[in-house]
């Protein structure tokens, strides 16, 4: 099932370019890291999961980039503009290959089952 998000018709044309604009640095910046590295860890201070998470390759012997925004007192806006450019409401935002497979507790279920490997060579 598709997720609901307000299409563009329905966006008043002098906003637009506001909404489009809106902490697009911060997007940018993980855009980039997805298209350059295979694994990418996108966290905050703080927080544990994104922790668990690193120690969960670190121990597979998985290589990846970490991107760290703030914490829970700083950075929320720019972190809010992460999480409406993926629809993940949580961190961290592991992605493999391009795709976003979730947070620590799903990959963690996916260095089990083997599929992060699977992932990596395909």
């Amino acid at each position: 099932m598709p997720r609901p998000i307000l299409d563009e018709a329905q966006i008043h044309p002098a906003i637009r370019l506001r909404i489009a604009g809106h902490q697009q640095a911060i997007v940018q910046e993980v855009m980039d890291a997805v298209a350059s590295t295979d694994v990418v860890v996108v966290g905050m201070g703080i927080n544990p999961f994104p922790r668990q998470a690193r120690k969960a390759l670190d121990a597979a012997g998985v290589p990846y980039r970490y991107l760290e925004y703030g914490n829970y007192l700083n950075t929320w806006r720019e972190r809010n503009a992460l999480k409406m450019w993926t629809g993940w409401p949580t961190f961290p935002m592991v992605f493999v290959k391009g795709t976003l497979v979730g947070g620590a507790t799903d990959l963690k279920a996916l260095i089990a089952s083997g599929e992060l490997q699977r992932l990596l060579v395909a």
